[in-house]
């Protein structure tokens, strides 16, 4: 008993195929008889089609969060790295070189700067 050979089949020729079912209303069981696939393989092509397209496709709203969310976290990554550099220059300087004295009720004077 001999084995058929496997067919394979060119991505142009699945879209080409999956599109007469998806854009020209054809039956999956016509388009393929047309063609010459079993229907169950044209089916499964429409299948693999549509996931790829809902995978790579954002709509509208997506697009614009993403956007945002990426200013967003450019911003914040600089806000951190400006902060990491002030705090490290504020642990560097001692706090008795910062003279500061209170003058009656409470008020700052002398050499303070606020």
């Amino acid at each position: 008993m001999t084995k058929k050979a496997k067919k394979h089949y060119s991505r142009e020729f699945k879209e080409e195929a999956v599109k007469l079912v998806t854009e020209q209303d054809y039956r999956i069981s016509e388009a393929a008889r047309n063609l010459g696939i079993r229907p169950n393989i044209l089916s499964r092509w429409k299948r693999e089609f549509e996931e790829e397209v809902s995978v790579n496709q954002l709509d509208h709203d997506e697009k614009a969060e993403l956007k945002r969310l990426r200013e967003e976290n450019r911003r914040l990554k600089m806000e951190r790295e400006i902060l990491k550099k002030a705090a490290a220059y504020l642990s560097r300087t001692k706090r008795d070189e910062v003279p500061i004295h209170l003058s009656g009720e409470g008020q700052l004077s002398g050499d303070c700067v606020v």
